[in-house]
């Protein structure tokens, strides 16, 4: 019997398998009960070319009092500041990597501000 975390992994190990074959930068997003992360990994997968989340200091500063960082409103931030780290080190297209998260809430509010702030996926 699969836990629940191995069976996110799970999923998360076949999604990224697609990705790969597709040769595109992928955005792959991680969620805790307190924070969200966003990483931009190059199309080999071998380098971080931009990253953001809610555990930062300038963002923490932003969104106000501690634990703030596991909300809708702090995704779609990080959604927004992903998009213009990935966009500054040249990257303009990605496959979105929602590591067996569904797409629901905080994942689907930072893909869509991403969206709006100019990156393709």
């Amino acid at each position: 019997m699969l836990t629940k975390k191995e069976q996110r992994l799970r999923r998360a190990r076949q999604t990224r398998i697609r990705i790969a074959q597709q040769g595109v930068a992928r955005l792959s997003v991680n969620r805790t009960n307190l924070h969200i992360y966003a990483s931009v990994f190059s199309e080999d997968g071998a380098k971080v070319l931009a990253t953001a989340s809610t555990a930062e200091a300038a963002v923490r500063a932003q969104l106000g009092a501690a634990g703030k960082g596991g909300n809708v409103a702090a995704a779609t931030q990080i959604g927004k500041l992903i998009a213009e780290r990935a966009k500054a080190a040249g990257v303009e297209k990605v496959a979105f990597d929602r590591a067996g998260f569904a797409y629901h809430g905080r994942v689907k509010a930072l893909a869509e501000a991403a969206r709006e702030a100019g990156l393709q996926f």
